[in-house]
């Protein structure tokens, strides 16, 4: 068998996955991925071509802010924190997310 492949994100599940990881404090990109790479124990691998776009979406609705500064290795970094927006934002899609687990479930076990 074959190692398997990294699984794709439900559709709307980003926003909700990177507010919860900047939820932690304050990180950078790479960080973000690799937080979301190690407690999924590597099924959800995000890569830049998705993480940058919801960085910025996340950002123009205000539920981030950005700063410049600089990384561990002293390379330039964006750093990204959670806003009080961000929170109440993060809070509404995850009761969202929690209904639609539960509605998936009943379905399945229909």
């Amino acid at each position: 068998m074959g190692k398997e492949k990294p699984s794709d994100l439900l559709p709307g599940t980003l926003d909700l996955l990177i507010l919860k990881t900047l939820s932690r404090g304050r990180m950078h990109g790479y960080g973000i991925a690799e937080h979301l790479k190690q407690t999924s124990a590597d099924v959800l691998q995000v890569g830049e071509s998705s993480l940058y776009p919801a960085l910025q979406r996340l950002l123009l609705n205000g539920w981030v802010n950005a700063e410049w500064g600089a990384s561990e290795n002293n390379r330039r970094a964006r750093y990204y924190t959670l806003t009080a927006a961000g929170r109440k934002q993060l809070d509404a899609e995850r009761r969202d997310f929690d209904r639609m687990i539960v509605a998936i479930h009943k379905v399945l076990e229909a």
